[in-house]
């Protein structure tokens, strides 16, 4: 008899025990994973969408990557155990854009601290030395003018710019001050950087340079590729984004581009 009760209180505990979740303890569960969720998203990883070709071919209109925001952070003893490193040269970073602080962008890491920059008819000289970079592409006459060779562009910074090239004022006016024997000398703290599309790249040539503290990390690969007109993010309207969102789920398996799924970004 004592066998038996003890055997239904036994029973009676374990239902207790399963008993379903409240919705306040449901509401509870919800929270912790989206603040967890958050966390990662603010300070481990970022999704980022590449809007213009100015890193073409390395990256293209329409990729979604997903960025690494510690390693290039600044070192914290909070949190000894994760690998932290310095930028180095030919890194791709994303960053805040000198004096525009809601635009993120992505370019290639050209120069650190000290180094010496010129360009030669679109080749980049680093202190002396001509740089092999099969990713980046050449003034060419191909039809477009845009490829057409451009004196300041591309034999930076040996020409001064003119009213026809979109430098920033502050640029223009502080440009000389890093010249030195025809080369542009990057100064500390500072990176230079440019696109790998360099015909068609608003880069550091026309803003500057990027200070250290603007980078917040570096894409580590595609998730998702999707055809996307060269043009669609001008078009801001909540219409336009519609159109576009609609034109997604219409075309998604026809214009994502598969092969670029999981695509490392060197």
């Amino acid at each position: 008899m004592e066998t038996t009760q003890t055997e239904e209180q036994a029973t009676s505990a374990a239902q207790q025990d399963e008993r379903t979740e409240t919705p306040l303890e449901s509401l509870s569960s919800i929270a912790s994973v989206l603040a967890v969720g958050l966390f990662v998203m603010t300070f481990i990883f970022q999704n980022f969408e590449i809007p213009s070709g100015s890193m073409e071919k390395t990256l293209l209109i329409g990729d979604h990557v997903l960025v690494d925001r510690v390693t290039l952070a600044p070192p914290t003893k909070w949190a000894p155990f994760t690998h932290y490193r310095d930028v180095n040269r030919g890194d791709i970073i994303v960053f805040l854009k000198p004096g525009e602080p809601d635009m993120f962008l992505v370019k290639r890491a050209i120069g650190l601290p000290g180094d010496r920059i010129h360009l030669r008819n679109g080749v980049v000289y680093r202190n002396g030395v001509a740089q092999n970079e099969p990713y980046a592409a050449m003034p060419s006459s191909d039809g477009d003018p845009q490829h057409e060779y451009q004196p300041y562009r591309d034999d930076f910074p040996s020409i001064p710019p003119d009213p026809m090239y979109q430098v920033t004022a502050s640029w223009q006016y502080e440009l000389p001050t890093h010249i030195e024997g025809g080369d542009l000398v990057v100064p500390p703290g500072k990176v230079f950087a440019m696109g790998d599309n360099r015909p068609d790249s608003l880069d550091g040539r026309f803003w500057g340079f990027v200070p250290r503290e603007n980078i917040v990390g570096r894409p580590l690969f595609v998730y998702w590729s999707f055809e996307t007109p060269a043009d669609q993010a001008n078009k801001q309207t909540i219409a336009d984004r519609f159109s576009f969102m609609t034109h997604i789920l219409i075309h998604f398996f026809t214009e994502t581009r598969w092969s670029r799924t999981f695509h490392l970004i060197r």
